[in-house]
């Protein structure tokens, strides 16, 4: 169920219907790009109208951060569950592994997305990969990589390229991908490595993983979070106000003193 959230698109699902559509996707081989949208993307969308036309032009817009389901409640909307990338990865890798589907990885350094795909065939020994590549990859080397992609013959590509990278290449090459599910997948492939855990569960539950991210990462993490919570927690609370206003009937609102209703 799509909605909008403060003019974002949204799509209100579980983790098994996301995994279901994907899943269908693969099967029918019909295109579906899933987009995981959390709060650092959702404030960068507002200053980057290019990358927030890239989202909402995304089949699947799913919610990835705490912060975007608390907002969205705050709204009114019926979000209940976040569906984040990571978990969704670890889902999708397990139906490739069931049912033959081969994953793509494209991101990160050589290292780390060559070991991601390592521990995740120590897991799966039944999985097949079509390709595993870098992210480190220059403008005139893209038709290159896309040449590769295609010819892969994958039925999933996970990108773990930073936004709005990710989005730029999937605006412009995704037509001529031939994979029919592509998603991208942030920093997952750190994970999927083991160079960076995990927030401890309950702390994915109170919504804190970003907390835990600079607690691992403080030189990189902390502004980066500071900045971006700061900005969206100003979003919503104009958004909040403009909503109670707009809720109060009009004979009620506070007329100021120098103003004048029906031309008097």
């Amino acid at each position: 169920m799509r909605e909008k959230f403060l003019g974002c698109p949204i799509d209100i699902l579980t983790m098994t219907e996301t995994v279901d559509l994907a899943r269908g996707a693969m099967r029918s081989r019909q295109p579906l790009q899933h987009v995981a949208l959390n709060v650092a993307k959702f404030v960068n969308m507002r200053r980057d109208p290019v990358l927030a036309a890239d989202v909402a032009n995304s089949d699947v817009v799913s919610i990835d951060g705490m912060g975007i389901v608390w907002g969205a409640r705050c709204v009114g909307l019926p979000a209940k569950v976040r569906v984040t990338g990571i978990d969704l990865l670890t889902e999708l890798l397990a139906v490739c592994a069931d049912e033959g589907f081969k994953p793509y990885f494209l991101g990160a350094t050589r290292e780390t997305s060559e070991q991601a795909a390592r521990r995740v065939r120590e897991k799966y020994p039944s999985i097949q990969f079509s390709g595993v590549r870098d992210g480190y990859f220059s403008p005139d080397q893209e038709e290159q990589v896309v040449d590769g992609i295609r010819s892969s013959g994958a039925d999933c590509l996970f990108i773990g390229m930073p936004t709005p990278r990710k989005e730029r290449f999937l605006a412009t090459y995704r037509d001529e991908l031939n994979v029919p599910f592509i998603m991208g997948v942030g920093g997952a492939f750190d994970v999927l490595a083991g160079q960076i855990r995990r927030a401890p569960a309950r702390m994915q539950q109170l919504g804190l993983e970003w907390l835990y991210r600079v607690y691992q990462e403080p030189g990189r993490m902390w502004w980066r979070y500071a900045k971006t919570n700061t900005l969206f927690a100003g979003i919503l609370a104009q958004a909040l106000v403009q909503q109670s206003l707009y809720a109060i009937p009009r004979a009620d609102r506070v007329v100021p003193p120098n103003s004048t209703r029906g031309g008097g």
